[in-house]
């Protein structure tokens, strides 16, 4: 059950080794752990928002939650998730497998600073059956990402 369109995306950049097929759904951060064998901090989950009415994904730490302030300092705007009937259609996964791997273009990817603190972290492969293990470094060279961002809190020593 692999997502052939982000196993060929992996494979053009020599990380197709990393995508690991899962028994059980990877879905919430909870799942995902649990399968993977890592804290659930480690597993990069990849959120969809609103921006100027157009889509931004934004992947942070599992136990990051968005601060409305720190996402309104850098878009400009309160945090809206795309709606969950709609991701598929706009990001090209289903809930439970958005990953920042062979997104459309025209869709910015950001990386929350949270997931520095790791070696690696996880994020989905593209469904709720796969997961890609990648340090922070691969992951934003590979995602093709905008940059870094500060827009988490929940996740540092100071529960910021």
């Amino acid at each position: 059950m692999i997502n052939e369109i982000v196993k060929a995306f992996l494979e053009e950049k020599d990380l197709g080794d990393r995508l690991t097929i899962h028994r059980e759904s990877i879905d919430t951060v909870e799942h995902a752990a649990q399968q993977i064998g890592c804290t659930e901090p480690e597993i990069a989950k990849t959120l969809s928002f609103v921006v100027d009415d157009k889509p931004v994904v934004v992947v942070m730490a599992g136990d990051g939650r968005v601060n409305s302030s720190k996402f309104k300092a850098k878009f400009h705007t309160k945090p809206h998730m795309i709606p969950r009937d709609q991701v598929q259609e706009i990001i090209g996964f289903q809930p439970g497998g958005v990953c920042p791997f062979a997104v459309p273009k025209n869709i910015p990817i950001w990386l929350d600073v949270s997931m520095k603190r790791f070696e690696y972290v996880h994020p989905a492969g593209g469904n709720e059956f796969t997961s890609v293990k990648i340090t922070p470094d691969e992951l934003e060279k590979v995602s093709g990402a905008e940059g870094w961002v500060d827009v988490c809190k929940g996740w540092d020593e100071a529960g910021e």
